[in-house]
C-alpha cells in the first residue's frame, strides 16, 4: 500500500528538521525546557506571530488542544466548534478528559466552516442548570475540509464570542498550510485568539505541538498542568529541535507552500481528467473527491491509501514530501478506474 496520500502525517520528517534534532543531539543541554534550542523555536514562533506569548512544546496535537480547552472552560462548561472539527471527531472525549468534564457543542458550516449564524444561534440560547452552557469557541485553521478562513471570516466568529466573555482556540495542525495560502499569521492575535497550537508535525517535524498562549495568565502554573498530563519532556530539546530547523530554514513555509501546490495539481487533474467530483474547494492540502465506494475500493486495491471522510467523500492529502511523479501516477490510476 502507497501512503503517499493517506495523510500528511504519513511523510517522514523535512530534512531541516531531521538535522536540527541531530545537532541538538550532540552534547549535554538543560533539561525540562531550559535549554537554548526551546528557547530559540519559542522565539521563532514569536516572530512569526509577532506576539509576545508564552509557548510550551508537547507531545501531540490531541494533547495540545485539549489541554488549551481546558484552560477556557470549566468542568461544567462546552467548547462550541465545527461538528467535524478533530476535537469532536477524532480525540476520543480529550477535551473532557483534560478538562474534567468539558463538554462540546458541534456546530454545522460548509466545507469545515462555522455558519455564523450558528454560532450566534448557540450564543443566543438561554442558559439553564440542565446541560452545559457555552465558554469558550475552537476553530480550525486550516479546517478539516482543507479550506482557509479570511481573517474577515474569523472576525465575524471571534467579535460575538469575545463580547460575551468567552475564550477562542485555534486548532493549528495545519496552520503552515493556511500561511502558504496567504493567511496572515500575525492577525492570530490581534483577532483574539487566546491560545493557539502551533502545528509541527503536519508541517514535517515528528510528533511534536506548541502550545501558545497569547494570554499570559494562561500560563500560570502551565508547567504543572503539563507534568501532571504526562507531556513534560525531560529531554525537552528533542520536541522543540524540529521546530527549530522547519522555522530557521523556513522550511515550515516552504514545505506546506509545496503541499499545497500538490493539492492543486491533484485537485486539476481529478476535475479534469476524471469523472469525479470535488467536493470542497482546494485551498491547503487536502483535497475531497466524490467517489462511490466500489471505484474507492478499486483505487485501494491498486496499492493507494486513501480514506472516505465523515461527510462520505474520499480525502487525499498532500505533504511536503509529496511529488509530482506520485500525483501524476496516482491521477493515472484515477482515470483507469
Amino acid at each position: 500500500m502507497r501512503y503517499d496520500f493517506g495523510s500528511d502525517n504519513t511523510a517522514g520528517m523535512a530534512p531541516a528538521a531531521l538535522q536540527a534534532l541531530i545537532e541538538a543531539n550532540d552534547g549535554y543541554a538543560r533539561a525540562y525546557g531550559a535549554d537554548e534550542a526551546t528557547a530559540r523555536a519559542a522565539d521563532q514562533i514569536r516572530r512569526r506571530l509577532d506576539a509576545d506569548a508564552e509557548i510550551r512544546f508537547v507531545f501531540s496535537g490531541t494533547a495540545a488542544n485539549a489541554i488549551g480547552l481546558s484552560m477556557l472552560a470549566w468542568p461544567h462548561e462546552a467548547v462550541l466548534a465545527h461538528h467535524a472539527a478533530h476535537v469532536c471527531t477524532d480525540e476520543t472525549g480529550a477535551p473532557g478528559f483534560f478538562g474534567s468534564g468539558v463538554g462540546l457543542i458541534g456546530l454545522p458550516g460548509l466545507s469545515g466552516k462555522i455558519d455564523p449564524l450558528a454560532l450566534n444561534a448557540a450564543l443566543d440560547e438561554p442558559e439553564v442548570g440542565h446541560r452545559q452552557p457555552p465558554a469558550a469557541l475552537s476553530l480550525t485553521q486550516s479546517t478539516e475540509y482543507g479550506t482557509v478562513y479570511t481573517e474577515e471570516e474569523l472576525r465575524h466568529l471571534i467579535e460575538p464570542v469575545k463580547l460575551k466573555g468567552y475564550g477562542v482556540h485555534l486548532d493549528g495542525a495545519r496552520l503552515a498550510n493556511a500561511a502558504a495560502a496567504g493567511f496572515d499569521l500575525t492577525q492570530i492575535a490581534r483577532l483574539g485568539v487566546d491560545v493557539l497550537v502551533f502545528g509541527g508535525a503536519k508541517a514535517g517535524a515528528n510528533c511534536t505541538e506548541a502550545i501558545v498562549m497569547f494570554d499570559r495568565s494562561l500560563a500560570r502554573r502551565i508547567d504543572n498542568r503539563l507534568k501532571q498530563a504526562g507531556q513534560t519532556a525531560s529531554k525537552a530539546r528533542y520536541l522543540a529541535a524540529p521546530f527549530l530547523g522547519l522555522l530557521e530554514t523556513n522550511a515550515w513555509e516552504d514545505g506546506a507552500a509545496h503541499a499545497n501546490l500538490m493539492a492543486q495539481r491533484l485537485a486539476e487533474g481529478f476535475a479534469v481528467g476524471s469523472r469525479f467530483a470535488l467536493a470542497h474547494p482546494v485551498e491547503a492540502n487536502a483535497v475531497f473527491v466524490r467517489m462511490p465506494p466500489e471505484a474507492h475500493r478499486r483505487l485501494n486495491d491498486l496499492g493507494w491509501a486513501c480514506y472516505r471522510f465523515d461527510d462520505g467523500s474520499v480525502r487525499f492529502v498532500c505533504s511536503w514530501a509529496t511529488t509530482v511523479e506520485a500525483v501524476d501516477e496516482l491521477l493515472e490510476a484515477v482515470r483507469g478506474l
